[in-house]
């Protein structure tokens, strides 16, 4: 069975909000990660844990050197969301409209019959319980009537703690309960208002655009693209004061190896950058990685040269 990233089409939409360049597909986050090693960073919050930010969701923020690395191999394009979404939704008229508020009340329906298919469930359960009670206490009634008042089942297996305090042992819903949960069963045939987390479908976005904007990435770019191309990954290097760190595998299943830090091929670096990024490195069990564009040669290609420091004890 195919996954479902293996159905994303190339080039895929990067839709451009207020100057971020942001995945609302989690089909696309995930064909990109796996297939071309980008990452991003998930910027969205959860809506079963709206007031932690230590997980995170939905959308993902692409750095600009990865949006510009994927338009540049035409993995992607950039769709400014603001201008587009204006267009399209001010001309939605007629059938169009109607579609739209049909696919919206589909969604509805839906959840609303698993709410209702849920709500079903917790009732049947409670019903089986009361008729547990209810069975228990009849044959106490009978053995009572007959004279042997031997215990019940239920007693025989009470502890002693159960046996001497009534109040500690397991209340079963009574029938008042049931049939108050009863009344309150979800409607499945009512659908509820739904609010998606996206006016639109991946699928409907325009197809790359002519000319498609291309995104203004910083002069550490040809740093990104050099190690990109070596099949790293790499994420933000804020953590540890640097531009990037450099996994050699998904970051879910490595340490980084190198903090990149892109310096321009004549720019002069202060020893105690050297000093400190190399010890701060080798504290954390990484090479600190250096390296610019030898934008004055007259090669063709990957200009880029890198070099590793590591800090060594006397």
């Amino acid at each position: 069975m195919p996954h479902s990233s293996d159905l994303v089409a190339e080039p895929v939409p990067i839709s451009l909000v207020a100057g971020r360049y942001l995945l609302y597909d989690i089909d696309v986050v995930t064909y990109l990660r796996r297939t071309h090693n980008i990452c991003g960073v998930l910027i969205g919050g959860i809506p079963q844990a709206p007031q932690q930010n230590v997980f995170q969701g939905l959308p993902l923020e692409l750095l600009p050197e990865e949006a510009k690395l994927l338009v540049d191999q035409n993995i992607g394009y950039v769709v400014d969301d603001a201008a587009w979404h204006e267009n399209h939704y001010t001309t939605l008229h007629g059938k169009d409209r109607q579609n739209y508020l049909e696919s919206l009340r589909a969604q509805g329906l839906k959840a609303s019959q698993a709410l209702n298919a849920v709500a079903r469930q917790k009732q049947e359960k409670a019903l089986a319980r009361q008729a547990i009670v209810r069975a228990t206490k009849s044959a106490d009634s009978e053995r009572e009537e007959i004279g042997g008042a031997s215990p019940s089942k239920d007693t025989d297996k009470m502890t002693p703690t159960e046996a001497e305090n009534p109040s500690s042992r397991p209340i079963s819903p009574a029938p008042s309960d049931v049939s108050k949960f009863s009344s309150r069963a979800w409607d499945a045939s009512k659908p509820l208002a739904m609010t998606p987390s996206t006016s639109y479908n991946s699928s409907s976005l325009p197809r790359n655009p002519n000319p498609p904007p291309v995104p203004i990435a910083p002069a550490s770019y040809p740093l990104f693209a050099h190690l990109h191309a070596r099949k790293y990954f790499m994420m933000p290097g804020l953590r540890f004061g640097c531009n990037y760190n450099v996994y050699p595998g998904d970051p879910l299943r490595f340490h980084s190896h190198f903090l990149a830090t892109s310096y321009g091929w004549n720019e002069e670096i202060a020893m105690l950058d050297l000093v400190g990024g190399g010890r701060l490195g080798t504290g954390v069990k990484k090479g600190f990685l250096i390296g610019g564009e030898d934008v004055e040669s007259e090669g063709e290609g990957d200009l880029v040269r890198t070099f590793v420091l590591e800090w060594a004890g006397m």
